[in-house]
């Protein structure tokens, strides 16, 4: 198994948890939790794959991605008092499997030939997307929409993934120094509650003057 293939289930245990958390906040029952951890674990990844042109998405050619998923359900059911009930626990999992899979799309990218600029796209898609999906799945604005640092920290990432590389670093090398900086990039945003400006409209604006 090569160091992509772990990372990337390693990213999609992480992302399943996270889906599978907040759908308990809304009391899911298990299959419903399973569906809405799945999707958010390989939503992102699917769309990456359409986009670059594979005939199918990656995980219809492989069953661990479902078991992997099915397991993170096990996961959180078995520790439930630990996972559920702990309000950090979705952004702790969310941060990891954001950086986990900014590599992932990034590396893709690049294997199939694409140039660097779409491998940050595909980076960031693959990163932030499943978190999309699971935001519109549990009917709340998905974080990529607000203002919190969520996709810019896979921008970023893909950024630091593109620096790496011109310094000739391995690919694992690479991998791990892009996936904490996303991490960290996340992690410290939210802490010092930095976030981007609202778009507001104008008479939003002129109600404030």
């Amino acid at each position: 198994m090569d160091f992509i293939t772990v990372i990337d289930y390693i990213g999609t245990f992480a992302f399943a948890i996270s889906g599978i958390r907040l759908a308990s906040a809304k009391h899911f029952d298990w299959f419903g939790a399973y569906v809405v951890g799945f999707v958010t674990a390989v939503g992102g990844g699917t769309m990456r794959d359409l986009m670059l042109g594979y005939s199918h998405p990656f995980w219809m050619d492989n069953i661990g991605y479902l078991l992997v998923s099915g397991s993170a359900l096990l996961f959180c059911i078995i520790l439930r008092r630990y996972v559920v009930r702990l309000n950090n626990t979705f952004f702790i999992f969310d941060a990891i499997g954001l950086g986990l899979f900014t590599v992932v799309g990034v590396e893709k990218s690049i294997a199939v030939g694409q140039p660097m600029w779409v491998g940050i796209i595909m980076g960031t898609m693959t990163g932030a997307a499943g978190g999309m999906f699971r935001d519109i799945f549990i009917n709340e604005v998905p974080l990529i929409f607000r203002k919190d640092i969520y996709a810019i920290a896979c921008v970023l990432g893909g950024m630091i993934y593109w620096v790496c590389l011109k310094m000739h670093l391995t690919t694992e090398m690479t991998g791990l120094i892009t996936a904490i900086s996303v991490i960290v990039i996340r992690v410290l945003a939210v802490h010092y509650n930095i976030c981007l400006p609202c778009l507001r409209a104008e008479d939003d604006l002129e109600s404030k003057k």
